[in-house]
């Protein structure tokens, strides 16, 4: 090849490159690693692949090494803040969208892929990143001071909304490791039954609830058929699908008591039309999708009530960075068994979500529903 040729072939790359720092620099992050924000670029091909995959680019050149920046959770609030991601258009991604309007990807064969892939990757690894709770969605941090009062915080605030009185049967559709069902049992002394695709959030959370009036079944929510005084879910509804929505609702229809309550704890997005994250989906939950506020209460029409909505997003961003910090505290116990690419991938999930819950572009979303409306009523508490 000539030396016209190669100083050919380089061109485009240059242009992508020139290309993508334009673009950062609407958002007032440069490429020089300066600032805490800032990135510093260790492979020049990364802007191809951003400008050509988008956010999953970005994701994919941070896991390969191909840049850095020292607050990584900073730079990827300012990309969002300023809305970047409507500066690129990633073409190659439109069959990622496709495919999350057409098909239904939460079947019940498939539901069981996010708990191999995501929650059954060790007991041990989450007992480092949690609280002791073992609590793995937003705390409520009101008048919290840390991690773990946030999340009795929110334990107690879903057992308040709930109304709970002794003796109560509550279903929790995504109990994970059955933090919720412990704390109701000890401290409002109701009975539990939790739901999980995940083989080793029963094996732990038995263990924890030992004693107590809880039981874990190793179920998909679609095929509960009793019937229960409350119903709570909390950090589920986001695997479940907009193809699966209304059934989800007619699920908890069913199986809710006239007079019950159902909780709903969801992360959720601001616009019904946005696909899954690509790089989400691909290395994190597998099937995931968030639901916009219009699904949830589409979902619902006809079949429950809708009696209150609390947003309390913000909290997501601490309890991301709490998590973060306990993550970075104890990596040298898992770093020969996982390995740097896991770290990296790791460390962009906690991070990245974090400065999309603090640029508000994602959501917490509290909603409780009665099946014909509360008696004189629902009373917000707080």
């Amino acid at each position: 090849m000539s030396s016209q040729q190669t100083l050919d072939s380089r061109r485009p790359r240059c242009r992508d490159l020139d290309t993508l720092t334009e673009i950062l620099a609407l958002a007032d992050i440069g490429t020089d690693g300066k600032r805490p924000w800032d990135i510093t670029i260790h492979n020049p091909q990364l802007a191809q692949r951003v400008l050509g995959y988008g956010s999953l680019g970005v994701g994919e050149t941070y896991m390969a090494g191909d840049w850095d920046a020292e607050q990584l959770d900073e730079t990827i609030y300012r990309i969002l803040q300023h809305r970047l991601s409507y500066r690129i258009n990633p073409y190659r991604l439109a069959f990622h969208a496709l495919k999350a309007r057409l098909l239904n990807r939460q079947t019940r064969h498939r539901a069981w892929e996010v708990g191999r892939a995501h929650y059954d990757l060790g007991n041990d690894f989450y007992a480092a990143m949690l609280d002791d709770s073992m609590a793995y969605t937003c705390g409520y941090w009101a008048e919290a001071d840390t991690l773990h009062a946030a999340q009795i915080a929110k334990m107690d605030l879903i057992c308040r909304k709930l109304n709970l009185q002794p003796g109560q049967r509550v279903l929790d559709i995504g109990c994970g490791w059955g933090s919720f069902m412990r704390y109701a049992a000890e401290h409002y002394g109701v009975e539990c039954v939790g739901l999980t695709i995940s083989r080793e959030q029963v094996a732990l959370g038995e263990e924890r609830c030992r004693g107590l009036p809880v039981e874990f079944r190793l179920m998909d929510y679609r095929d509960i058929q009793e019937q229960f005084d409350h119903i709570v879910s909390v950090g589920m509804f986001e695997h479940v699908g907009r193809m699966n929505h209304r059934t989800f609702m007619q699920v908890v229809r069913r199986c809710l008591k006239p007079g019950g309550l159902c909780l709903l704890h969801t992360i959720g997005k601001l616009k019904t039309s946005s696909p899954p994250d690509p790089w989400l989906d691909r290395y994190i939950f597998p099937n995931g999708d968030l639901p916009s506020l219009a699904q949830i209460a589409q979902a619902a029409e006809g079949l429950l009530v809708i009696e209150d909505v609390h947003n309390f997003g913000a909290d997501y961003d601490r309890t991301l960075m709490a998590w973060h910090a306990n993550f970075e505290a104890n990596w040298h116990r898992f770093e020969a068994d996982l390995g740097e690419t896991f770290y990296r991938m790791w460390r962009y999930y906690l991070l990245s979500c974090a400065g999309a819950f603090r640029a508000r572009v994602t959501q917490l979303w509290q909603v409780v529903f009665s099946a014909d409306g509360a008696r004189g009523g629902y009373r917000r508490v707080s």
